[in-house]
């Protein structure tokens, strides 16, 4: 793993772990297989890994054939871990010693889509900023809240890289490309998947509340930013009316026009869509849970999601 000069191709190395998103692995190895076109030479080369077995079926069905395992002696220049599903249900010790023997090599190593869930179960993200796609955010951030997790599209902090995945590889790579080989052959790059608008890492994963709502009143947008942020101890209506301006029954009216339910009804519902996405892509228990949505207990918690 040692530095190699201007002349050699890097070498990527996949570890891929079943279920892994198709998108987003595709996003990340067909710039590399461009590049390469382009340059007219091998400028990078890439190994795919396996922990168990040598055939890795991903989200779709799509299966890789895999040519090394977890635990070999490779000569990488980044290893990216490409993961989806439910990352927090990944707890095999042999990778997870492996990353950090890697790790303690100085390997750069990064993580695509629920791909960060796993470096930071091996314990390697201490003191790194870093990204994971917004659907794993509140199950990471309820196992792991003193890592330093942002909301960006890609965050590369010295020897550690990752990504929300989706197509915010296409980004990372272009920007991995250009940092190796100059902008022009990034962009050539780029072009060629028609990828025209290319993000900055601390760019968006998702549209804005005004767009997801199709809402343009700036007080309801911060009264929902307000709610957002504030999950496990619920706003009281007085003060996110306070903290906008408004009068309360003034804050329920604005939420019945242009949402359709009362301010409480939406909070709930909001809390309850996190809710579920703790339920599918965490390991926590339904109590636990609760606790962290702002319900009272598991009884309240389940009731108001069957009643939703």
């Amino acid at each position: 793993m040692a530095s190699k000069t201007e002349d050699q191709a890097q070498t990527i190395g996949f570890l891929l772990i079943p279920g892994f998103a198709l998108m987003s692995y595709a996003s990340a190895i067909e710039p590399l297989r461009a590049a390469n076109l382009f340059a007219g030479k091998s400028l990078y080369r890439w190994v795919h890994i396996a922990h168990k077995d040598q055939v890795v079926s991903s989200s779709s069905g799509a299966a890789v054939p895999c040519t090394a395992r977890v635990g070999d002696e490779l000569a990488l220049d980044l290893l990216l871990v490409c993961a989806g599903g439910n990352p927090a249900q990944f707890t095999h010790r042999p990778t997870l010693a492996w990353l950090r023997k890697l790790a303690q090599r100085g390997l750069r190593i990064g993580g695509v889509s629920g791909g960060p869930f796993i470096l930071a179960r091996a314990g390697i993200m201490a003191g790194h900023r870093m990204t994971i796609h917004w659907e794993h955010a509140p199950a990471f951030a309820e196992e792991f809240p003193d890592l330093l997790l942002t909301r960006a599209r890609y965050v590369i902090d010295r020897n550690r890289v990752t990504c929300a995945g989706g197509v915010a590889p296409l980004d990372l790579m272009h920007a991995l490309i250009a940092e190796k080989h100059g902008s022009g052959l990034a962009i050539r790059t780029s072009d060629w998947f028609l990828h025209t608008e290319i993000h900055p890492g601390g760019g968006p994963q998702r549209a804005s509340l005004g767009e997801r709502y199709r809402i343009h009143r700036r007080d309801l947008i911060a009264a929902l930013e307000l709610m957002q942020n504030n999950l496990s101890n619920p706003l009281h209506r007085d003060r996110v009316a306070k903290s906008i301006g408004l009068s309360t029954r003034q804050l329920d009216r604005l939420f019945r026009r242009h949402l359709g339910k009362s301010f409480a009804d939406h909070y709930r519902s909001i809390r309850l869509e996190t809710a579920g996405e703790l339920l599918r892509h965490s390991t926590l228990t339904i109590t636990e849970i609760a606790i962290a949505c702002g319900f009272a207990n598991a009884s309240h918690f389940s009731t108001c999601f069957k009643a939703e």
